[in-house]
Formats: C-alpha cells, sequence, structure tokens
C-alpha cells in the first residue's frame, strides 16, 4: 500500500476543502486543484485504509465522461496540467489523479438520476409506489428498469453527514424555476447519453448523480466528478436480472461487507471510526474499479 495516497498534502498551495475523496486546492481566484485520493467512504463514513490506485482510476473515469458529453454540457476542465502549478516534490502526489479546474459558483443541489429501480428508491417504491415524489407504475421489481428516467434531486450535505432527498419543487424554491428546469433537463440528457455508450461496452448505469456550478457569466456548468462508480451505480450486463440486486462496479462489494463488520466487539453503527478493512476487501474494491474502467474505455 506504500503507492496509496489517503490524504494529500499540497503545502505550496491553500487547502479550500477535504472531501470525502477530493482534497481542493486553490490556485489563485479563477482556478481550482482537484486531487482524487485514495479515501473510500461508505455510509457517509470515511474508511481508514486507502483503496491504492482509486484515485487515478476516478480520474480517469471522469476525464473519459467528461470528454464524451461534452457536447451537452460545458465543463470544468481548463484544459491545463495539473503538474504545473505545484512544486517539484509535490508532483507524485498529483500525477494522473488531479484536475485543474475552473472555480465555480456550485449550485447546492445533488443531481440524481435514476434508470432502475435500486436502493433505497427500491425501498421507498415498495412503501409508497413512488421515488422522491415522483409517481410510478405498479408491478415493478427490485432492479426494475423505469419506464423513463427520473429525476430525483437531493440536498447537498456537509461533509459526514448524509444528502437529504428533497422533490423538484423544493429545488425550485431553492434555485429558481429557471435554473431547476434547465438542471433537471440536462442531468436526464446526459444519463441517456451515458446510459447509451455504457451499454455498448456491457455495462448498465442504473443511476448517478451530477454536480453543477455557475460561471462569471451566470452559465450552468458540470462539475466534480462524474459518472464514476463513487457516484454512480453500474451493473455488469451479463449478471442482471429484474428482481434481484445485481453484481456492481460500485461500492456495494464494501457496503456489503460493512453490513456485517465489528468494532470492539459489537456490530458497526454505521458512524465513526469504521472497521478497518481486511486485505481482502481492499483488493476487491480495487479491482472492480479498475474492471469498469478497462471495460468503458476498451
Amino acid at each position: 500500500m506504500t503507492n496509496a495516497l489517503h490524504t494529500s498534502s499540497i503545502s505550496s498551495l491553500p487547502l479550500l476543502a477535504r472531501g470525502k475523496v477530493r482534497d481542493n486546492y486553490a490556485v489563485g481566484e479563477e482556478r481550482i486543484l482537484m486531487v482524487a485520493s485514495d479515501r473510500i467512504s461508505a455510509f457517509d463514513v470515511i474508511m481508514g485504509e486507502p483503496i491504492p490506485g482509486k484515485g487515478e482510476l476516478l480520474t480517469k473515469m471522469a476525464l473519459f465522461w467528461f470528454g464524451q458529453l461534452g457536447h451537452i454540457c460545458p465543463n470544468h476542465l481548463t484544459g491545463d496540467n495539473p503538474e504545473s502549478v505545484v512544486q517539484p516534490h509535490e508532483v507524485t502526489q498529483v500525477r494522473g489523479r488531479a484536475m485543474l479546474v475552473k472555480r465555480l459558483k456550485p449550485i447546492p443541489v445533488e443531481a440524481v438520476v435514476r434508470g432502475y429501480l435500486a436502493g433505497s428508491g427500491w425501498a421507498e417504491y415498495q412503501a409508497s409506489q413512488s421515488v422522491c415524489g415522483v409517481q410510478l407504475p405498479a408491478g415493478l421489481k427490485n432492479a426494475s428498469k423505469l419506464p423513463e428516467p427520473i429525476y430525483t434531486p437531493a440536498a447537498k450535505a456537509e461533509v459526514g453527514e448524509h444528502d437529504e432527498n428533497i422533490t423538484y419543487e423544493k429545488t425550485v424554491e431553492m434555485i429558481g424555476p429557471a435554473l431547476a428546469a434547465q438542471i433537471r433537463d440536462i442531468s436526464i440528457a446526459l444519463y441517456k447519453a451515458a446510459s447509451e455508450i455504457a451499454l455498448k461496452k456491457g455495462i448498465i448505469i442504473a443511476d448517478t448523480k451530477f454536480e453543477f456550478g455557475l460561471d462569471k457569466q451566470g452559465q450552468l456548468v458540470l462539475m466534480d466528478e462524474v459518472l464514476t462508480p463513487d457516484s454512480s451505480r453500474y451493473w455488469p450486463v451479463e449478471g442482471y436480472r429484474e428482481g434481484a440486486n445485481p453484481p456492481s462496479y460500485d461500492k456495494q462489494f464494501l457496503r456489503d461487507w460493512l453490513e456485517t463488520a465489528t468494532v470492539n466487539g459489537q456490530p458497526w453503527g454505521k458512524k465513526p471510526p469504521a472497521p478497518q478493512l481486511p486485505q481482502e476487501v481492499i483488493d476487491k474494491t480495487a479491482a472492480k474499479y479498475r474492471e469498469a474502467l478497462t471495460r468503458l474505455t476498451a
């Protein structure tokens, strides 16, 4: 695990924030250096052990998708080399795992799009035949493909807190009707385009979330990560069957292990500190991320 990066330390730039995975540094007033660490979180708790190579894989996948979807919405990439803004002794911390991006005004809405019924959406459907206020047809099963993708936004939470599912009407209250509609429509268009690309590579994108910001001209810009296994539910086509939880390329393997994990002999309560991850879980999680990227970009 000597090559893993749990927490970056770029002393030549001011630290803006550390998220669950990314460390953000200010590069002047106009740009941000986003460093994807090898941290992994589950149930909104950051694990103590990194997943070696994860940050590089996430960065490659995000760059792949930014390249595929640029015709639908502009993104935050500057095109500048991240290694050019750090000192020589810091280059190893950013090589292959960083993006130099435009500084934007973040919009406090997680733009979630669901094409299949899964996870919390499936649980909510069983109780109310709806997901986040969106009514759905009767008779759907776990992992059913929805007649059309649905937009189910969430309010962004602080690190360590749970994002809160909200209705579309709530987003209108928060950011206004025009911007709320623009984000909804672009998010669905991005999901549909990505789903078609992924399906040709044997991957189903069950759901995903996007984040947006506004530039100085007020233009909507796609930002942060996009369509990675950290922000999306990826299923291999060959493992999919309606009515059951398909195997996945995302963090579900880790979540399943944590459901049975203990801390000091007691079942883990999904609060810090996290259980220590065994090497087998670390290795298998890393392998799933690698396979997702390989299949997408092959």
